[in-house]
């Protein structure tokens, strides 16, 4: 499945000033292709949604978390419940589960992925070490400070070709080395950076 930018190079090219005919537009869109996927990598995970049901195997250990209702099994980021499905077992042999929830309660509702299931009164275990969820996985909607980090990264990746070595400049100011983290970038994703990444 190919990912997808979170904005569109309509939007890009306007912010740049570009015109319709721009021989640079392909670079306006390798720079947005280039800001999508560093928003990815630094948040460790993505934001756009699998267009069909994607399976995944988890391994019990160090995934799962008890609560007072039951055992949560931590899974990636699950953008839509059309389609789930969730098993138990390995190799060949695999047996469907009920009995179970999606948490945080009104994730989808409030555009934000699911991120755990809820064994309601009990636990992953079972004599399986194993469960495989078939899902879309990704987010509901791309948020809009995802949208407006990525923008801005990209204008900044574009512009950049005209700053070598990191370093730019103006008769008014003279030499500015550039940061290496844009300030407004990481205002706008820190919150959807996933822990031990960022």
């Amino acid at each position: 499945m190919a990912a997808q930018d979170y904005a569109d190079v309509a939007t890009l090219r306007l912010m740049l000033k570009l015109e319709d005919d721009d021989p640079r537009l392909s670079l306006v869109q390798r720079a947005l292709t280039s800001a999508s996927r560093s928003i990815d990598k630094t948040c460790g995970r993505r934001f756009w949604l699998d267009p069909t049901p994607v399976t995944r195997t988890y391994r019990l250990g160090g995934r799962t978390v008890c609560e007072d209702d039951g055992e949560v099994l931590l899974v990636d980021d699950v953008g839509s419940t059309d389609g789930l499905v969730v098993e138990t077992g390995s190799g060949a042999s695999w047996s469907p589960v009920t009995g179970y929830e999606t948490t945080p309660d009104n994730a989808l509702l409030d555009e934000r992925p699911v991120t755990g299931l809820v064994r309601l009164g009990g636990s992953w275990g079972g004599g399986t070490s194993r469960v495989r969820v078939t899902a879309r996985y990704g987010w509901p909607a791309v948020p809009h400070d995802i949208e407006q980090a990525a923008l801005i990264q990209a204008a900044r990746l574009f512009r950049r070709k005209d700053s070598p070595e990191g370093v730019t400049g103006s008769a008014e100011w003279g030499v500015v080395r550039l940061s290496r983290r844009d300030p407004d970038v990481w205002n706008l994703i820190e919150q959807y950076v996933l822990d031990g990444f960022g």
